[in-house]
């Protein structure tokens, strides 16, 4: 009789891999997820990996041998937010849990909205895109100041924007390069990265002192974009995809000096912290597409499986929102994420 004991990642996206162990499986098993048959990939006597079939829902999955099902597990899959967009970093979310993502374009493309809105969907309801924000050309890093305003940059012109509470943009800061992700401090200064290999550092305005603009570190060019993320301590983490086939996660201290936190990784793009200091990174591991964990002691492991992703943030309720090529997904993992207010 055919049994399952385990489904892996935590979570899949549709069109991942799902790995099931379990006994008495191997040539010749079926298997079932959602209602849906899913298409089999390999199968042992011990493991069945799986294609997570386009346009399911969260549900079970169970496998079929010889006319015998196994035992069902639960299966937590990534289902459509919004689609038709073009984000290249994180999203972003504000205290009410509304996400808010790009239709950047290709270089120098003026789309006809920048950004839009994702409000919370009630339960059972589909998701509304909201219109927010016009005229950014290449809207790519988005963060949220202590202000409670959103700060868009753009790699076209190498400028960070305000946007008013209306959805009006004005110029924050310029002369920032091939401005890509941005985050804030828990003081309120805002770090950006650079493409060619800067990350500058803008130091808010406040009583006795002026905005001012510098360099906080330096690394190698990037051959498409720098991602940004803080931990609970202050330290800096920054990816920056290159032509290296194991990439590396640099952590950069309070100085802007940069150290080597992991190494091994392909093709690393977006992050987000959980409150344990755990840092969720869209990369390959070990030849797996997804969303790659990594302990503060620096062991990893892949907890969503999926092709495309770029970027992530944590919503207020244990939810993720998935960053794609062209579309926001979203996932219960039960994972609470590092506030991104300063």
């Amino acid at each position: 009789m055919p049994t399952l004991t385990q489904a892996a990642p935590h979570a899949v996206m549709p069109g991942g891999e799902l790995h099931l162990t379990g006994n008495d499986l191997g040539p010749g098993v079926e298997v079932e997820i959602a209602g849906v048959t899913a298409h089999v990939e390999l199968a042992r006597s011990t493991q069945v990996i799986v294609r997570v079939p386009e346009g399911i829902l969260p549900g079970q999955v169970f496998a079929t041998k010889d006319g015998i099902h196994s035992n069902a597990l639960p299966v937590r899959i990534a289902v459509p937010m919004a689609e038709n967009l073009h984000p290249v970093a994180n999203p972003t979310v504000d205290a009410t849990g509304t996400v808010y993502a790009t239709l950047s374009g290709s270089r120098g493309q003026q789309t006809p909205v920048s950004i839009f809105r994702i409000p919370p969907a009630p339960e059972g309801k589909t998701h509304e895109l909201r219109p927010y924000v016009r005229n950014i050309l290449n809207p790519t890093g988005l963060a949220f100041g202590p202000d409670g305003l959103l700060y868009v940059s753009s790699r076209a012109d190498g400028i960070i924007y305000k946007v008013g509470s209306s959805g009006v943009a004005q110029v924050y800061a310029e002369g920032l390069g091939i401005a890509t992700d941005i985050v804030f401090d828990r003081v309120g200064d805002l770090y950006v990265g650079d493409r060619s290999g800067t990350i500058f550092k803008i130091r808010s305005a406040s009583e006795g002192r002026s905005q001012e603009t510098f360099v906080f570190a330096t690394l190698e060019p990037s051959i498409s974009a720098y991602h940004l993320a803080f931990d609970s301590k202050g330290t800096l983490y920054v990816t920056g995809p290159t032509t290296a086939s194991h990439q590396i996660i640099h952590a950069i201290d309070h100085a802007g000096s940069a150290s080597v936190f992991y190494r091994g990784l392909g093709r690393a793009q977006g992050m987000a912290f959980d409150t344990g200091d755990n840092l969720y990174v869209a990369a390959s591991l070990a030849g797996n597409r997804g969303i790659v964990r990594i302990t503060p002691s620096g062991a990893a492991d892949l907890v969503v499986s999926g092709a495309n992703l770029i970027g992530l943030c944590f919503l207020p309720d244990g939810r993720a929102a998935l960053a794609t090529r062209d579309a926001i997904y979203e996932v219960e993992l039960g994972i609470q994420g590092l506030a991104l207010l300063p």
